[in-house]
């Protein structure tokens, strides 16, 4: 059974009042929708970045402390998600779907012993969450954040291409575009801040945010 959606739940959306509402619409979501959570880093990763301003830690420890504090949100997530399950591998985590369970990534396990993504800040669980999309062969992966959308001058920006995103500024990790640019997953950004876009996002296909058009090669 396939996923409907990866949804990565931003660390900042845990540092408002929002984050129980959204977890409330997730849960009522997972008895009609099969959904992955990726969980962000929030305030745990923030004490690995202080960690390694003052410590200068090598890439591989700052990496894989980064992806303990995912862990750690993970398992908030899945005390404020309602019958959501926790899961360190992703066979755990089809199971989960096949039963109408919202499952609760905790990625370090995972990402450390496959190692798909450069040991660096420019990799969050933005990109973490595309190459996990990407592994359960689900097309969308959604960045709830705590802003509309990827933003320009104008306001939301509603599309992008892989090739746009590469010259946007900001908005998700450095290493997204890359990433992007080899695996057909549809991105969007949406804000956590309104519970009802994932909703609508998944009854129609749309909702306000930006989409991220899924990457095609040229033909050559």
């Amino acid at each position: 059974m396939s996923f409907d959606a990866v949804l990565k739940i931003g660390g900042s959306l845990s540092r408002g009042a929002a984050l129980p509402a959204l977890c409330r619409e997730i849960s009522r979501l997972g008895k009609s929708h099969s959904m992955l959570v990726v969980p962000g880093g929030g305030g745990f990763a923030d004490q690995v970045r202080a960690a390694d301003r003052r410590y200068h830690l090598d890439a591989t420890a700052a990496h894989r402390m980064a992806l303990l504090a995912m862990d750690q949100y993970g398992y908030l997530l899945n005390h404020l998600v309602e019958g959501s399950v926790l899961v360190t591998d992703l066979e755990c985590a089809r199971r989960s779907a096949i039963s109408r369970r919202v499952a609760v990534l905790l990625p370090s396990a995972l990402v450390a012993r496959e190692d798909p993504l450069p040991h660096s800040w420019q990799v969050t669980s933005d990109s973490i969450a595309a190459w996990v999309a990407h592994r359960v062969c689900c097309n969308r992966a959604v960045l709830l954040k705590d802003v509309d959308g990827l933003l320009n001058s104008e306001g939301i920006i509603e599309e992008l291409t892989v090739e746009d995103l590469a010259g946007h500024c900001g908005g998700v990790d450095e290493h997204l575009p890359s990433l992007l640019s080899s695996l057909r997953v549809e991105t969007w950004v949406i804000s956590g801040l309104h519970p009802e876009r994932v909703s609508e996002l998944l009854r129609t296909g749309r909702t306000t945010g930006t989409r991220v058009k899924p990457w095609t090669s040229p033909i050559s």
